[in-house]
C-alpha cells in the first residue's frame, strides 16, 4: 500500500476530531523494550508520535484485516493488534489502566470499515424486518398503512365495463373516435365535433357552489378559532409582561 507522507502528516495533525488519544507503551519490533508514545485514532488509521506536542507522527497502522485482542506481557494492561498473514507484524501496546485498556481495544475493535460494513448490514436488516416483518409479511412502517376506500367494495361484475385500450392520436389518449363505441347505457346518442370533425370531450360539470347554511358554518367556525387566538394571545402576552417585569426588578437589585 502506497501512502503519502505529508498528506497522512496534514491529517494526522490537523483539527478533525479523533476517535481516540492517549499515551500508550509501545513495543519495539527489534528490541522488546516499551517506549511511552502519543497515539491518535483517526477513522481506521492508527498515528503515534514522540511526544503530544510533536507535528509528524513517527508511524502509522492501518487497522485493516486485523484483530484487537489481549496478551501475556511484562508490562500489565497490554494487548496486541494481529494481522493475518505468516510475515505480517504484530503490535503489542500497554495501557496506563485498566479502563484506558478496555476503551482502546473497543475504539481499535470498531476502527475497520469491515466492522462498519458489518453495522450497515445489520441496520439494513433491522429496517427490511420494520418493513416487512419478521416472516415476510408486509407490515409497514408506522404511518405507512391506509385504510381500504368504502366506496369501492362493490363487486366487479355490477360496475360498468371499461375499454381495455384507449385510441390514440399520435402517440397521444383521446377519446372515442368511433361513433357509438364503449357507450355506457342510457347515454344519448348527442355527440359533439369540432371544426374539423373530430371528438370533443364532454363538458366538465358545474362546479358545486356551498350553500347558505354551509357558509354561515364555516364563518362561524372561523370566528370563533379568530376568537381563541386571540385569548390565547392575551393570557400568554400578559404571562411574558410578567416575566419580564419580574427579570427587569432582579436585574436591578434590591432597593436600597
Amino acid at each position: 500500500m502506497k501512502l503519502n507522507e505529508r498528506s497522512l502528516a496534514f491529517y494526522a495533525t490537523c483539527d478533525s476530531p479523533a476517535d481516540n488519544t492517549g499515551f500508550l507503551y509501545k513495543r519495539g519490533e527489534r528490541h522488546t523494550a516499551y517506549h511511552r508514545r502519543w497515539f491518535v485514532l483517526k477513522g481506521n488509521m492508527l498515528f503515534y508520535f514522540e511526544e503530544r506536542e510533536s507535528r509528524e507522527p513517527l508511524g502509522v497502522i492501518v487497522l485493516e484485516g486485523c484483530t484487537v485482542e489481549l496478551c501475556d506481557s511484562a508490562e500489565e494492561f497490554s494487548f496486541a493488534i494481529r494481522f493475518g498473514g505468516a510475515k505480517s507484524r504484530t503490535y503489542v501496546l500497554a495501557a496506563e489502566s485498566q479502563a484506558a485498556m478496555e476503551s482502546w481495544v473497543k475504539s481499535l475493535s470498531r476502527a475497520s470499515f469491515d466492522y462498519m460494513r458489518l453495522v450497515v448490514r445489520a441496520l439494513e436488516k433491522q429496517l427490511e424486518e420494520m418493513r416487512w416483518g419478521p416472516a415476510g409479511g408486509c407490515q409497514g412502517l408506522p404511518g405507512s398503512w391506509k385504510p381500504k376506500p368504502m366506496g369501492l367494495e362493490r363487486s366487479p361484475e355490477r360496475l360498468p365495463a371499461l375499454p381495455t385500450v384507449l385510441p390514440k392520436e399520435n402517440g397521444c389518449a383521446v377519446w372515442n373516435n368511433v361513433p357509438g363505441a364503449d357507450r355506457l347505457p342510457g347515454a344519448s346518442g348527442c355527440t359533439r365535433h369540432d371544426s374539423e370533425g373530430n371528438l370533443r370531450p364532454p363538458p366538465l360539470p358545474p362546479r358545486r357552489r356551498a350553500s347558505s347554511s354551509e357558509a354561515g358554518s364555516a364563518r362561524v367556525a372561523a370566528a370563533e378559532s379568530l376568537s381563541t387566538f386571540c385569548q390565547l394571545h392575551e393570557q400568554y402576552g400578559r404571562e411574558v409582561a410578567r416575566l419580564r417585569q419580574d427579570w427587569l426588578e432582579r436585574r436591578r437589585g434590591p432597593r436600597p
